[in-house]
């Protein structure tokens, strides 16, 4: 026991390890939003019942499959520290069992298409008289006011029409979708934070609530600074390829470096910082070896150098090429300028720091072997960094869920599974 703890908030402790050890967490979602959700939920330590079709599962299972009989690695990567559980939602059976889930679980989560809760009879209100204290959690493409509520949603589509594909690019070049995965991550991401919230209210009120993210919206939050440039300007935004919209910086870019591969590049970024006489830029220019320009009037001032920005560009370009990305990187830090080398998976999955920090782990899957699955980049000093489990198989804790949550005996269980309600 800590020596300022009591003997009461130590026991308290012992019984609540994690942040959100004993949440009960449905997860009716499929794909990547609501995954991403559940996934974050159960890295916080949440019991997280993830709820499929029996024989058919989350049709992630088998994107992308590139082994048959064998889960996707895209399944696998969003699913992990989560239990599996069928169910046949049009079964009534299989519906009598949900409905007993509900009354023993804070939070229910699904991203359906727009309409299917309400066939189902699972939307809020119909789920919220069963267990008023549930969390309802929704992710949709857009929102309930948009023209385009009952259209499908995915990823590529939220990120074009919540704005981030219009301001990625070079500026003479067409618009381009941005590689990572904002839109389902994000909104997944958003949900939970919503989910947290609302959990922390009920403590208060007693009572649970709806929260709904729509996809759309998630990538505008992320894209916010590009409002505040849209208001400057009075137009649009325009592409800066590798440079920020809202910034007027340089140097701001990639910049080549030796080896020559597809990914052999650092970026470099200097602020204005013009109120500390230019420090980075003059630190930059004694790294690269070119102190015959610290007073050269054309470079003086952040706004001489970004109207030259091509010149700065092939004053620093011989420095880069002579380097690897990550020595460039390591010597311009080391002297006070922003760079980052540009490090591919292959880079990432080879660095043991991500070991060490638990954000990349090995697991065992019982078909595929060895997978490495991504971690939890959160870190909290009351809460340990949660070990990283294998994704479920599909069905593997039916049993032992219907025992422990709702008291069935062998019998009850066998019963359902011969009428094909799990």
């Amino acid at each position: 026991m800590n020596q300022h703890q009591t003997p009461i908030a130590a026991d308290i402790a012992s019984a609540h390890p994690r942040a959100l050890t004993g949440v009960k967490v449905l997860d009716l979602t499929q794909w990547e939003a609501g995954s991403a959700c559940a996934q974050s939920l159960a890295f916080l330590g949440a019991d997280v019942f993830k709820v499929e079709r029996p024989k058919l599962g989350d049709p992630a299972r088998i994107a992308s499959a590139d082994s048959p009989g064998a889960d996707s690695l895209y399944f696998l990567v969003l699913n992990s520290n989560k239990r599996s559980i069928t169910i046949d939602l049009q079964n009534s059976k299989g519906k009598e069992v949900l409905t007993r889930l509900i009354r023993e679980c804070d939070v229910f989560l699904e991203n359906f298409a727009p309409g299917t809760t309400d066939k189902l009879g699972l939307n809020y209100e119909a789920v919220s008289k069963i267990n008023p204290r549930i969390i309802y959690g929704t992710v949709r493409g857009f929102s309930e006011e948009s023209p385009y509520r009952d259209f499908r949603c995915f990823d590529a589509i939220a990120q074009s029409a919540g704005g981030a594909v219009a301001f990625t690019g070079e500026p003479d070049g067409p618009p381009i979708k941005p590689g990572p995965t904002f839109a389902d991550t994000g909104s997944g991401l958003h949900l939970a934070i919503g989910i947290l919230g609302a959990l922390y209210q009920r403590e208060f009120t007693g009572k649970g609530q709806s929260i709904r993210v729509a996809m759309q919206e998630a990538v505008m939050n992320f894209s916010r600074i590009t409002f505040a440039r849209h208001q400057l300007t009075g137009k649009p935004v325009t592409r800066v390829g590798n440079g920020s919209p809202s910034s007027t910086a340089a140097p701001s870019g990639l910049y080549p470096c030796k080896g020559g591969g597809p990914n052999d590049y650092c970026f470099i970024y200097t602020a204005r910082d013009e109120l500390t006489g230019n420090r980075q830029w003059r630190a930059l220019l004694k790294t690269i070896e070119r102190p015959d320009l610290l007073d050269d009037g054309r470079f003086v001032t952040p706004e001489s150098r970004f109207k030259r920005k091509e010149e700065v560009d092939e004053i620093i370009r011989p420095w880069m090429l002579s380097q690897d990305k990550r020595s460039a990187m390591e010597l311009l830090n080391g002297a006070g300028v922003p760079a980052g080398a540009v490090f591919d998976t292959g880079d990432l999955m080879n660095d043991p720091s991500f070991r060490a920090t638990g954000m990349l782990t090995e697991v065992i899957h019982p078909t595929r072997g060895p997978v490495v699955l991504p971690g939890w980049p959160v870190k909290m000093s009351g809460s340990p960094t949660p070990a990283i489990s294998c994704p479920p198989t599909l069905g593997e804790h039916t049993d032992v869920i219907l025992r422990d949550l709702l008291s069935m005996d062998e019998a009850e269980i066998g019963e359902l599974r011969g009428g094909q309600a799990i």
